[in-house]
């Protein structure tokens, strides 16, 4: 899998994904981590098999002891699958996972990490003096979901929303984004059930300064493009058979 640092400063954000060594009928998925000076946070880690290279991705730039915390968007395996694992590896972390989604998401084995539920209305994920608020996006794709935003970093890690289904191994950005449309049209349509849900999200996310909206599969927008994401997305008509 590819590792890319989308952003540099006084902490990082990392992406780990784009593999074009996946096995074939697995989606591909992006794993981000927000690394600050002595603390670790997973964002959607990723299924059962990517633990063992996400792992040893990780430890590159965290000790397994700074590794404090992991956030789940929503309770889809291609993203959390490997929380058993993680469970034993990190018995001293803490996951932030929405509250609706706990009965189920400890199916994946949930023993010694401790369980923070996330309120429908959000929260924040204070990692030493980095704040990252927990934004509501129910229904996009599902009924208990939440995005990443990083105010001083300007990114939303914004989960399904955003996704396009491609090969991998292709470019990290959108370069044209009129050529992306068709990777993504068929998921958001399928996927996304909920117009009313969808111009909800969009109208609190206009709101945000967002230089990198970075979701949970395919190519990262950036720039202007992120503005032309959320333009198409607000005219596309979802829960389309």
């Amino acid at each position: 899998m590819k590792m890319v640092k989308i952003y540099e400063g006084s902490y990082q954000w990392i992406m780990y994904g784009r593999d074009k060594n996946k096995p074939e009928k697995i989606i591909d998925t992006n794993q981000y981590i927000v690394r600050t000076a002595s603390r670790c946070l997973l964002l959607d880690p990723g299924g059962i098999e990517l633990f063992a290279p996400m792992l040893a991705a990780v430890l590159h730039h965290a000790p397994a002891d700074e590794i404090t915390d992991i956030f789940a968007s929503h309770q889809d395996p291609d993203i959390i699958s490997s929380l058993g694992l993680w469970d034993q590896a990190l018995p001293h972390a803490k996951l932030h996972a929405p509250a609706l989604w706990e009965g189920y998401l400890r199916h994946f084995g949930c023993e010694n990490i401790d369980y923070v539920g996330i309120p429908d209305n959000g929260g924040v994920i204070q990692l030493e003096n980095i704040e990252l608020q927990l934004l509501p996006a129910h229904y996009l794709h599902s009924s208990a979901n939440f995005n990443v935003y990083d105010a001083q970093a300007k990114i939303l890690m914004s989960g399904d929303i955003g996704a396009g289904l491609e090969a991998p191994g292709g470019p990290v950005y959108v370069d044209n984004f009129d050529a992306h449309i068709e990777s993504m049209r068929y998921f958001h349509q399928r996927w996304m059930p909920s117009n009313q849900s969808k111009q909800q999200w969009i109208d609190r996310v206009r709101k945000l300064d967002i230089d990198i909206l970075a979701p949970q599969h395919g190519r990262l927008f950036q720039g202007d493009n992120v503005q032309r994401f959320l333009d198409w997305f607000e005219a596309l008509p979802v829960g389309i058979v």
